[in-house]
Parts: structure tokens; C-alpha cells; sequence
């Protein structure tokens, strides 16, 4: 605490005393969590572009090296526990060998070892796992081949900065060893030293040497290093972006400079943009931030705000016309492959991508006097590809998913409100939900200044911890069964706007989400012997229209716009939400759709009816602290649309193109 008030330093202004008190602590710790159950799924994803290179220098590809490492942190993981199971299994079978013998044990001994010579040699290694650090032993609890391992060790002695003489000699501020080379070799085997630091370690040092035997494969292992990093966010989240559409290095001539620029991923899916800026170097350098804080400050520099400014001019490129053009480059020609308005999302999420973690930095971010809102409204996200492979088991749709990275973001754009890491904000979000307001809420307190959060990753710790984790159900917010039905019927319908009625829903706090069931669940109960029911719920933020059709009967929709601006009109409501959802005989949601609500701004013969409607639903609910209409409807004769007449949904196509087909 006190080198970093002292720092002599100025890379980020008034903040570098805070990131350089950060960046000592973290190094004096870990940089974040790891779940020691994913190693081999991040090293098969990340290793996979060099599949071919590896195996001509190691004879060994990327799926046996990233089991290799699997079986490396199962033995630091489980392997005492396997040990003393393994001691109990070989001491039953020795009492069993004696008592058919009817003899003590100790007069058995001799003969049931020369009996049984396998087992002996398995509670030898079981000892030596229990109380000589064999679970570290990595020769005998994988099957990587020595070259390869020898490449990730020391050799007994080789090591000598630790101890050299000068400043912070033999302490953690020196680069420890562990952080350079994962594995030594003690006589003809190789062990883990550390278990903490084998993923970002046994990485960069794996790297390190394929480019040192094969000096030759530098250019192709850039590009395949950048093919890998761009497609990581659409390719491991696959379920949570089903159905967008994808642009890889999109091209785009910049209005200020006139020259043409570059990004690396823009994702679209409904209403909601991601643009990930993938920066495929490594994540952190090896050097004490004690001893040389520069470099620290140089990977920050080349891993976010490098990002950060790629995402703002993208940013500025969309505001600066209604609607503008993407290129992709190909054989040296710009060719356009699509065009985009920003009017058409209502979330837009500049993100960051690292391949390994960056924490505390990627949270951290935020504090970067360099990094603020894009376009004054559009927080900068930093995340890495360690984090995608937690985000996409514990967020397994894109309604939840989106919804997750707006609240994400949303925290982005609080500067008092410190995570350490993507799992605190993960598990904030899965047990507070818009934790993002209880940050306001508590900053808003005279005697706060920074509220930091701790701890908020342990249901996402707790998920990761038993044997049967990868069966056992994941950590997720509660909705009633009900509700449950309406977010499934909008994910599979998948309709236009399906993202914000998702959205507004999930929002909704414990006491508004059992309220918005019991609506439902009333409608349910008679919506069989009605063609249409109807409720406006209050709820949390925005109010919501919900339009509820029985099957058997056609949607009217002039019914349906006329009675949703009667309800917004009666709430004095200047923006109403709506959906509508089908309903079967059996009560099933057959589908749902979001609802484009008018809200007429001033009475004409032409919407009198609906005016006079809005007056008579005011009177019914103006004792009503929260304004909450139900209704039921009955048939009346429909007025025939034509097949080129506009579709009277609201979706502007013609009718034979749209609910007439």
C-alpha cells in the first residue's frame, strides 16, 4: 500500500496508484479463480490451431496434451483423496485374506504381499500420493511424453534470479519460478510445483517453446493465434448466440480519417450488438509489478485500451449516418456484406478478449482514466476466454445470457462498485440479480465512497467443487414455473423484439416475478373458455401488456393495438411493453411475440373509440397504487384484411407476407 502511494509512476494519470496497488496485491495472490476442472477444456480449445506443429515436435496433439493436463490437475484435485481410498480398498482385502485364514492380521501379512504383488505396489504409490507429494508427481499421473514435459521444467539448480542478490531477494516479489516454468524435474521424473499456476504458465511456456524448435512456424502461428482469439466468443457460446448473425473482420471506412479500419467479431441477435475486439497475446507479463510496473502498465495498454479504441471508432462509425455499410476484404478488394442502423438495438456491448484471464485488470477496466463510455452511453466490457467456458455453462440461453451482459455492463459504467473478477459479477448476478442497482443504491450512502465486493463468486465456486459436477444442476435465479413458460414460448418463437420482453422480465425482482405468475396463472385457469384475455402488470421499472390467445381462435389484431394504447393511455404511460402469447387447450404457450404498442398522443375521430376505451380502464383501476387491468374478451366479427394490405400487427409488411401467410 504504501510503494504504490508512492509511486513514481503516471501511466493512468490520478488511478495509477490505485491499478498499481492492485496489480502488486493480485501478483502477491492469484490473478483470479480457476476451476481446475476446466484445464483440459481450455487447453484443447486454445491448442487446437496448432494440432499439427505439436505433433511433429512432441508426437502429441492437442487433445492428448490437454488430457494430459486434465489428468495433472485431477491428481492435485482428487489425488489424496483417491489415495486414502485406494489404502482402505488394500487394507480390506488384506483383513479378508486373513479371516479366511482365521489367523490375526500381522501373521498374514507376509504371505498375502507375495500374493498379491500388484496391490502391494498400488498402496506404495497411495502412500506415496498420501504423504510424499506423488499427486505432483506429473510423470506417473499423465501420459505426456518427456520431451514435452522437459520443455515446461527446470532442472534441479536452474533457477537462480529467485535467491540472486538485490532487492525483495526470496520473496514473492521476485518472479517466482512457478510463474515461468510449471513443472521440475527431480531424478528421472518431472512434478508440479505449483498447482495455482499450471493453466497460465504450462501456456505461455508451451508457446514459448514451439516457437524456439521451430523458428520457422512464427507468421502462420500469429495468424492461427488470430483466427483462434476472433472466433472464440460466437464458437463457445454457439447455444447462447443461436441464430445470430455472425461478421468476422469486418472492414469500414473511418468518416474521420477516411481510411478503412478493422474489427474482429460483430455479433447481432434480435435487438442486441456484441462487438468483441480478441487480443490473442498473453494475458499478463511474468515480471514483479514491484520490480518493473511498466510492463505491467504495457500489457494493460496492449490488452484493453488497445481493444477499447478499436470498439470506440467502430462506436462512432454507427453513429455517424442512419445507416451504414460492412466490408469484408477479399483478394485485396472491399466487398460490402451487409448494411446496419443503430436505431435497431436497444443494447450495444463493446467487449474485450483475452485468451487467459485478466484479473483484476479486466474488471478493473472500468477505472482506466482511458476508458469511458462509448458514445456516452455504451460501457466497455473486459472478459477472456477462460471466462466463456464458466459464462456458457451457467448462462445456457440467449435470453439469459443478454441479460446477464447488460447488467454486466451496467457495472462497467459504475466506477465505485470494485469485483475482482467475470466470477464475482457471474455469481452477483445469479443470487442479487440487478445487482448493478444495489451498487447504486449503496453508493448513494453519505459515508460510502467504494463499495467493494467480496466473495460473490461462491456459488460459482460451490458449482465446481463436487465429483459429479458436470451433472449436477447449475446455479440460476429463481422463476416461478409459469413465468418459466413465457421466457421458453419467447426463445422459441424467437420473434422481433423477443430480447426485450426477455429482458423486462428478468428484471423483475422475487416479489414482481411471483406476482406477474399469479396473473398468468389466473388467465390460464379460463383462458380455454375465452378466445383472448388480457392484463397490464406494474411490475418493477417499465409496466407490461399481456395478451393472452386462445389457439382455437385467429389473433384480431385491431383488437389487440386498439386495447394495448387503451391500457397505455389509462397508465399514462408515454412507452408500453407488450406480449403476446398462445395458448393450447392444454395450456401450453405455443408461442409468444413482442408487441409494438402506440401510444396516441392526442384524440382524433379516427382513435376516439380508443380513448373513451382508456377512460373506462382508468376507472376501474384508479384506487390502485399499481395500475394492474384484466379482462376478458369474446368474439366479434372480424373486419376482413386484405392480402396487400398492411398486416395489422404493426410489423409493416403486408398482410399475405405476415400473419396471412
Amino acid at each position: 500500500m504504501t510503494s504504490s502511494a508512492n509511486t513514481q509512476n503516471n501511466d493512468f494519470g490520478s488511478n495509477t496508484a490505485d491499478i498499481e496497488f492492485h496489480a502488486k496485491s493480485s501478483w502477491l495472490m492469484l490473478r483470479g479463480n480457476r476451476y481446475q476442472v476446466l484445464e483440459g477444456e481450455f487447453y484443447q480449445y486454445v491448442l487446437a490451431p496448432h494440432d499439427d506443429v505439436l505433433k511433429e515436435i512432441y508426437g502429441v496433439g492437442a487433445i492428448e496434451i490437454s488430457e494430459g493436463f486434465q489428468q495433472l490437475a485431477n491428481a492435485t484435485r482428487v489425488g489424496q483423496a483417491n489415495a486414502i481410498e485406494e489404502m482402505m480398498k488394500q487394507f480390506e482385502a488384506a483383513q479378508n485374506f486373513a479371516a479366511k485364514q482365521k489367523k490375526p492380521l500381522e501373521d498374514v501379512m507376509e504371505e498375502w504381499v507375495e500374493a498379491n504383488d500388484q496391490q502391494t505396489k498400488n498402496a506404495g504409490l497411495a502412500v506415496d500420493d498420501m504423504l510424499r507429494g506423488g499427486i505432483s508427481n506429473v510423470s506417473r499421473h499423465t501420459k505426456l511424453p518427456s520431451e514435452f514435459l522437459a520443455d515446461l521444467a527446470y532442472q534441479r539448480g536452474e533457477e537462480l534470479d529467485f535467491f540472486s542478490e538485490g532487492d525483495f531477494s526470496g520473496t514473492p516479489y521476485r518472479t517466482l519460478p512457478a510463474r515461468k516454468k510449471p513443472l521440475i524435474k527431480l531424478g528421472e521424473d518431472y512434478y508440479a510445483v505449483d498447482p495455482c499456476f499450471i493453466r497460465d504458465a504450462g501456456y505461455r511456456s508451451l508457446l514459448f517453446n514451439l516457437l524456439q524448435k521451430k523458428s520457422d512456424y512464427k507468421e502462420a502461428f500469429k495468424e492461427r493465434q488470430k483466427v483462434m482469439s476472433e472466433g472464440a466468443f460466437p464458437e463457445i457460446l454457439a447455444e447462447q448466440l443461436s441464430g445470430a448473425v455472425v461478421y468476422q473482420e469486418v472492414y469500414y471506412k473511418d468518416p474521420k480519417t477516411r481510411q478503412w479500419a478493422e474489427n474482429d467479431t460483430l455479433v447481432l441477435i434480435d435487438d442486441v450488438l456484441y462487438l468483441v475486439e480478441a487480443k490473442a497475446g498473453a494475458a499478463a507479463t511474468i515480471a514483479s509489478p514491484e520490480l518493473d510496473f511498466k510492463r505491467h502498465s504495457q500489457s494493460i495498454k496492449d490488452l484493453i485500451i488497445k481493444a477499447y479504441k478499436q470498439c470506440e471508432r467502430f462506436f462512432e462509425y454507427l453513429k455517424s449516418a442512419d445507416e451504414v455499410s460492412l466490408f469484408n476484404l477479399i483478394d485485396g478488394k472491399y466487398v460490402e456484406i451487409g448494411k446496419i442502423r443503430h436505431s435497431d438495438y436497444r443494447v450495444m456491448i463493446p467487449i474485450g478478449l483475452t485468451v487467459e484471464s485478466f484479473s483484476p485488470f479486466s474488471a478493473f477496466s472500468k477505472n482506466l482514466p482511458q476508458v469511458k463510455p462509448l458514445l456516452g452511453q455504451y460501457s466497455f466490457v473486459s472478459i477472456s476466454i477462460d471466462d466463456l467456458f464458466v459464462l456458457r455453462r451457467m448462462l445456457p440461453t440467449p435470453g439469459v445470457f443478454a441479460h446477464y451482459m447488460e447488467v454486466r455492463q451496467a457495472i462497467a459504467g459504475i466506477k465505485q462498485g470494485l469485483l475482482f473478477d467475470e466470477f464475482d459479477h457471474l455469481g452477483a448476478y445469479l443470487t442479487k440479480n440487478r445487482f448493478d442497482l444495489d451498487i447504486i443504491d449503496q453508493s448513494m450512502d453519505e459515508n460510502s465512497g467504494l463499495v467493494i465486493c467480496n466473495g460473490m463468486s461462491d456459488i460459482v465456486d460451490r458449482a465446481f467443487e463436487s465429483e459429479q459436477w458436470e451433472t449436477e444442476p447449475k446455479p440460476t435465479q429463481k422463476f416461478p414455473a409459469v413465468v418459466l413458460k413465457v421466457l421458453s414460448a419467447l426463445d422459441i418463437s424467437r420473434e422481433p423484439g423477443w430480447l426485450s420482453v426477455d429482458c423486462l422480465i428478468r428484471d423483475f425482482g422475487e416479489e414482481a416475478r411471483n406476482n406477474f405468475a399469479k396473473y398468468l396463472s389466473n388467465l390460464d385457469k379460463t383462458i380455454e373458455q375465452h378466445p383472448a384475455r388480457y392484463f397490464a402488470f406494474g411490475g418493477e421499472g417499465e409496466p407490461m401488456f399481456v395478451w393472452m390467445q386462445n389457439s382455437k381462435y385467429e389473433v384480431d389484431w385491431e383488437k389487440v393495438n386498439d386495447t394495448a394504447s387503451a391500457v397505455a393511455l389509462s397508465l399514462n404511460a408515454e412507452k408500453l411493453m407488450g406480449v403476446l402469447l398462445k395458448v393450447d387447450k392444454q395450456g401450453v404457450y405455443e408461442a409468444a411475440q413482442h408487441l409494438e404498442i402506440n401510444v396516441p398522443v392526442e384524440q382524433t375521430e379516427k382513435n376516439k373509440l380508443i380513448f373513451e376505451d382508456a377512460k373506462r380502464i382508468s376507472q376501474q383501476t384508479k384506487s390502485r397504487a399499481v395500475p394492474t387491468i384484466e379482462e376478458k374478451l369474446e368474439p366479434k366479427k372480424k373486419r376482413k384484411v386484405g392480402r396487400n394490405d398492411p398486416c395489422p400487427c404493426g410489423s409493416g409488411k403486408k398482410y399475405k407476407k405476415c400473419h396471412g401467410r
